[in-house]
């Protein structure tokens, strides 16, 4: 302030000294305390004879040096009580009370203040007392706008009015609005005590960001810590303005920004075997920026228990990744009754991705799935329907190694392979791979490949496994590691390419396989026991093999014009090729066993039959293999006028493709079956069709075995159907077919994009397996007028056998699901099927969900069958108030009526 007056004061010396007698009298009025020893007496007279001095001295004559002496010498320089300059602005007017020592600023004032910011329609600044009074002004509809807007730091509210003390740092701010960390703050009376905490007085908090709330929770007195907790003591929840009766004696909610550590509430429930429950309880870690860790349970009054542990953690531009691992102990019945019994059950997963931009020639991953069989069918808290059907789990731990500057690369692996329903586990401890890019030994350094030999390309492949294969309930048993079978590949290929008389392609190669084992088996007659007996025996064996062959192949294209019409053209695209391969006879690493008590009656075996990579071949195999491809386009006019092209390309058989093969070599049956495959897509790609079919040209015996008769001579007709696979899905949505409609009219109806949010079999009936909620979006209302927005996908799925003149479907049936908006907030979805061979409805769902602005409601419900369950939700979506909330889970145990 004294640098105010000052520059004030300067000013008027230099421009007319007849001011200067008002300001110094201001100044020294202003400044009193300045003169406490001087009288007033004495002070009066100084400045009447000072007045006079000045009142004949002409500006020209004014001595600049002097003036400063006189006022450096009169006056002390009061203490300012400011850290601080303020700045301040205002649109209509900025006025100064000097008498008063206040200022005013009206219309859009703002106010600053080192971390301090102001926004108000009316700011009054009074120096005096260190205070800044903000208010609202009334527009001339009578409205209260422009209220005060208050910012320190990363904390903003919104209120009525407010009074801050620049001195001390308090304010007290009257029906004021904040928002912490998502949670809406409403207050009648609130006293800032520091930049750290409030206390509000008639408070009401919620998550509804609606000028009147869908609900909030009231209490009378509460404390809040920016970015920490809230704290307070009696509260209601009100929903619409009605008070609910749940009431809670004290009040605490924390409001960390990012994640924090907490309790996590269990879920309370009762079933028919276990009885009453208490599920997903228990307490979340947030170790550090890189990991957390959420450690759940699960309680039953019989005494069955389930532990659970997840963890999540990432590395940016590094890697991420999440670790579960699940364990109960289910107990069915009464101990001592015959239905009593006990299991325990385990499941393990984990994924791991690399970032790319952490090593592009290195990559480590990682996805396991691994526990009980059982596990998702016998558990009592896992209600994730996919998984529930699902019957192979797989896992892969892999690492993978790009050596640069060579054209070499590997592969270190651990795979494992889980059938549920036949209990069984395959797993490769390790497998490895190492593999050479093809290379051109024969090409020139510089320069393109112009002949055969130029073009020659050598490829080379290693491949290691330790293969184990075991009963789950066998697994990591005595026996476990006894039954691995491990083995080496090295596979060689050579090969090269040129064209021939212009049009076609000539492709010969040849390969080279070197086998290595490090058990055989070894068979032999058994006198004592009059049978064959197979042992194992342990040690180095190899087999080398070795093949040749050549394809000849072209491409020709035939169209067919059309003058008249919307179809344009039709072309038609052939690409047949005809192949030879020729293989020796490498049966000289059989070995001979005799089969009987006779000496003579010998027999021949694979000593290395059981490998994984299997045996040497037996038999001279001189092959010609024989395919022909086709696919069928039709070139159409545009039905877009929008469109910048006349006509569009239509497919109309994706493919279209037989393969055979004939074994000159063999003495018998010596065409193999005709694989037939193809694909099409209608009604604008909307339905998708795919047929494979098997055709065999032979005829069977009663016994259903292939005998050298073609079938045509036995009766029937050129090819026996011996298997055929048909599969159709089709989608479509309201949104699509309103695309088909006028632009002016599709813009009137306002449709939401529909949801693909669950796939054939349905959804999870929870949102997770810690329950906890996602943020979700407000869905704005609109009017759908005669359009609810809609969408549907089928699926059709038909598999024939006819291999041995069985003569059977396996499999027919059809699925559905579909949802469809009655509203903006209301979907009801459902996923259901019929099997045709069965004669049933499939695994069926249905789900109901409605957006209640604030709160979500849901209802998942599987009427019948072995998984008749349904869930009932009803909560808060923010997740702040997560907890907040109402759901009942029916075990699969029980029906709902």
């Amino acid at each position: 302030m004294v640098n105010f007056f000052t520059k004030i004061l300067f000013i008027a010396l230099y421009t007319n000294l007849r001011y200067i007698v008002l300001f110094l009298l201001f100044f020294c009025f202003y400044n009193n305390s300045s003169y406490a020893q001087v009288d007033e007496n004495k002070k009066e007279k100084n400045i009447n004879s000072k007045i006079d001095s000045l009142k004949v001295v002409d500006s020209k004559d004014l001595n600049i040096s002097e003036i400063d002496t006189i006022i450096s010498d009169s006056l002390n320089k009061p203490k300012e009580y400011l850290d601080d300059n303020i700045i301040h602005n205002a649109k209509d007017y900025m006025s100064n009370d000097f008498v008063n020592q206040r200022a005013t600023l009206y219309n859009e004032a703002e106010l600053f203040y080192q971390d301090i910011e102001i926004r108000a329609g009316e700011i009054i600044i009074d120096y005096k007392k260190n205070l800044a009074y903000a208010r609202g002004i009334i527009d001339t509809a009578g409205e209260y706008i422009q209220r005060p807007q208050f910012k320190q730091g990363n904390q903003e509210s919104e209120q009525d009015s407010l009074i801050y003390n620049f001195k001390n740092e308090k304010a007290i701010i009257y029906n004021s609005k904040t928002e912490q960390q998502g949670m809406i703050i409403l207050g009648e009376l609130t006293k800032k005590e520091n930049d750290s905490t409030f206390f509000i007085n008639k408070a009401r908090f919620t998550t509804s960001e609606k000028e009147n709330p869908d609900y909030y929770i009231s209490t009378s007195n509460i404390k809040v810590v920016p970015n920490s907790k809230i704290v307070g003591g009696f509260s209601n929840l009100v929903v619409q303005d009605v008070p609910t009766p749940l009431i809670l004696p004290f009040f605490y909610a924390p409001i960390t920004r990012g994640r924090a550590s907490g309790i996590i509430l269990p879920t309370f429930g009762e079933n028919r075997d276990q009885g009453y429950f208490l599920q997903n309880g228990g307490y979340y870690f947030n170790v550090n920026d890189y990991i957390d860790l959420a450690v759940l349970g699960d309680v039953y009054t019989n005494g069955s228990w389930g532990l659970r542990l997840e963890t999540n953690y990432a590395l940016r531009y590094r890697f991420s990744g999440g670790f579960s691992f699940r364990y109960e102990s289910i107990i069915n019945g009464q101990r001592g009754l015959p239905d009593y019994s006990k299991a325990k059950n385990f499941f393990i997963r984990w994924n791991h991705s690399q970032s790319a931009q952490s090593n592009p020639n290195a990559r480590f991953s990682a996805s396991v799935n691994f526990g009980n069989s059982q596990f998702f069918r016998e558990s009592l808290n896992e209600s994730s329907s996919p998984l529930y059907l699902v019957n192979t789990f797989s896992s892969s731990i892999s690492y993978f190694k790009k050596f640069v500057n060579t054209p070499f690369s590997m592969n270190a692996s651990l795979t494992h392979t889980q059938n549920t329903n036949t209990d069984r586990i395959d797993m490769n401890l390790p497998s490895f791979n190492l593999n050479m890019d093809r290379i051109y030994p024969f090409a020139p350094k510089v320069g393109s490949k112009n002949n055969v030999f130029q073009k020659i390309g050598v490829t080379y492949s290693m491949a290691a496994q330790n293969r184990i294969s075991n009963a789950s309930d066998d697994f990591f048993g005595s026996d476990f590691f006894n039954n691995a079978r491990s083995g080496i590949k090295h596979d060689v290929a050579l090969g090269t390419s040129f064209k021939l008389l212009k049009y076609f392609t000539v492709s010969p190669n040849a390969s080279y396989k070197d086998v290595w084992y490090f058990k055989t088996i070894e068979k032999r007659w058994d006198p004592d026991a009059g049978e064959v007996v197979t042992d194992t025996i342990n040690g180095f064996k190899t087999f080398r093999e070795y093949q040749t062959n050549a394809s000849l192949s072209t491409t020709f294209y035939g169209t067919f014009n059309f003058k008249k019409g919307k179809l344009q053209a039709i072309r038609h695209v052939v690409r047949p090729s005809i192949s030879y391969g020729y293989r020796p006879d490498f049966s000289t690493y059989y070995d001979a066993y005799q089969i009987s008590p006779d000496p003579d009656d010998l027999g021949e075996y694979n000593p290395f039959q059981g490998g994984i990579y299997g045996g040497p071949s037996s038999g001279l195999n001189n092959n010609i293999g024989i395919s022909l491809n086709n696919t069928l386009e039709a070139k159409v006019q545009s039905d877009d006028p929008d469109s910048q092209e006349d006509s569009k390309k239509v497919n109309i058989l994706n493919n279209l493709n037989f393969s055979t093969s004939y074994n000159i070599a063999s003495d018998s049956l010596r065409w193999s079956p005709l694989q037939m495959t193809t694909g099409t897509q209608l009604l604008k790609n909307k339905l998708n069709i795919n047929l494979r079919a098997t055709m065999d040209p032979y005829a069977i015996n009663s016994n259903g075995t292939r005998i050298n008769t073609y079938n045509i001579n036995n009766g029937g007709s050129l090819f026996r159907l011996t298997g055929a696979n048909l599969t159709s899905n089709y989608s479509i949505s309201s949104d699509e077919i309103g695309k088909n409609k006028k632009q002016t009219k599709s813009t009137n109806r306002n449709e939401p994009e529909p949801e693909d949010d669950d796939s054939m079999f349905g959804k999870n009936l929870v949102n997770s397996e810690t329950d906890v909620k996602v943020e979700e979006k407000v869905k704005e209302t609109k009017i759908y007028k005669t359009v609810m927005p809609w969408d549907i996908r089928l699926q059709y799925s038909l598999t024939y056998s006819n291999l041995r003149a069985e003569n059977t479907i396996s499999t027919n049936s059809l699925q559905l699901s579909g949802n469809i908006e009655f509203s903006p907030k209301w979907r009801v979805g459902v996923s259901s099927g019929y099997d045709f061979r069965e004669n049933g409805i499939t695994y069926t769902q249905l789900r109901f969900e409605r957006d209640l602005d604030s709160w979500r409601f849901s209802f998942n419900w599987i009427p019948f069958g072995d998984r008749a369950t349904y869930y009932f939700y009803i909560g808060i979506k923010s997740a702040m108030l997560s907890d907040l909330k109402y759901d009942q889970r029916q075990t699969p145990d029980k029906r709902l009526f």
